[in-house]
């Protein structure tokens, strides 16, 4: 058996398209555009590559985009500071602070600083927390876990009843992963690198989710028969053949897991497109709050 592949560019595309004619209509009926502001502070390449790729997927899709860069000295009180000029801001309605920020800031003051109505991340302690509660929704679902739960529901796999298994347990992907599919009735297990006999939890599981940035760590024969897989993992993995010197695999080996699993993402083109997707998504949401308000 060779698994579906679940073809996440393809389903981005969708989402993106959904969005850019929602923001045509509400420029034409409303004459309002959504905006949303990027805080870079310091100049880690990766970053910088992040924030552009966002920058060019708002032009793309008519969304106002504005770029703010601070050097990677500036103290929490300038970051601080700049979040809270956004937040006043009524031309900006998502405010996306690229993470991880110099050791010297606390993340989490400045993502608690970002307004409840603009946290476009889904990371304020309020929309998690609200996840995290029987009968009450955030106003943002982190961007990642949100486009997991879009490829499973987009790629006809049923949650409801299904055994779940989570690998991984960070704050970005692992834990609200967790919690949306238990609101969408799964029975969640959430494993980690401490988990014993992760073999075994994995091989019960109709929907893998991999988060744990372990290369090729499940294999093939971990994973039961016609399970769906969704690979969060990126890594990096020595290939000479490759003339970059190196080759982007997921947290599952995808070779052998193909041969096993009902669905699965590839990396790359699986889960990453449907990131930036879903923030596009929040984006037109936080829009359609503020407009609701005048």
């Amino acid at each position: 058996m060779t698994a579906h592949l679940i073809d996440g560019t393809a389903i981005a595309n969708q989402v993106k398209e959904e969005v850019q004619t929602a923001v045509a209509q509400m420029q034409a009926e409303h004459g309002y555009t959504p905006g949303l502001a990027t805080v870079l502070v310091g100049e880690d390449p990766a970053s910088a590559t992040y924030v552009r790729m966002k920058q060019r997927t708002c032009e793309k899709l008519g969304i106002r985009s504005i770029g703010h860069v601070l050097p990677a000295d500036a103290s929490q009180a300038e970051v601080i500071t700049l979040v809270a000029s956004l937040n006043a801001d009524p031309a900006i309605n998502g405010i996306l602070v690229q993470l991880p920020l110099p050791k010297h800031i606390d993340e989490e003051a400045v993502l608690n600083t970002i307004d409840l109505e603009k946290d476009v991340d889904g990371f304020h302690p309020v929309n998690i927390g609200r996840l995290a509660m029987k009968g009450r929704d955030p106003l943002f679902i982190p961007c990642t876990p949100y486009g997991c739960m879009v490829l499973l529901e987009r790629s006809g796999i049923n949650t409801n009843g299904a055994e779940a298994v989570i690998v991984g347990r960070s704050n970005i992907v692992g834990l609200p992963m967790a919690m949306l599919l238990q609101k969408a009735n799964a029975t969640v297990t959430i494993c980690h690198s401490r988990t014993k006999d992760l073999a075994e939890h994995i091989r019960r599981a109709d929907i893998v989710v991999a988060a744990i940035g372990w290369a090729n760590m499940i294999t093939g024969d971990m994973i039961k028969p016609g399970a769906a897989v969704i690979d969060v993992g990126i890594n990096r993995v020595d290939d000479p053949s490759d003339k970059r010197g190196y080759k982007l695999v997921g947290d599952v080996d995808f070779d052998s897991a193909k041969e096993v699993a009902g669905a699965i993402t590839p990396v790359p083109g699986g889960v990453g497109p449907m990131t930036i997707a879903m923030l596009m998504k929040n984006t037109l949401h936080a829009a359609e709050i503020a407009l609701a308000k005048k």
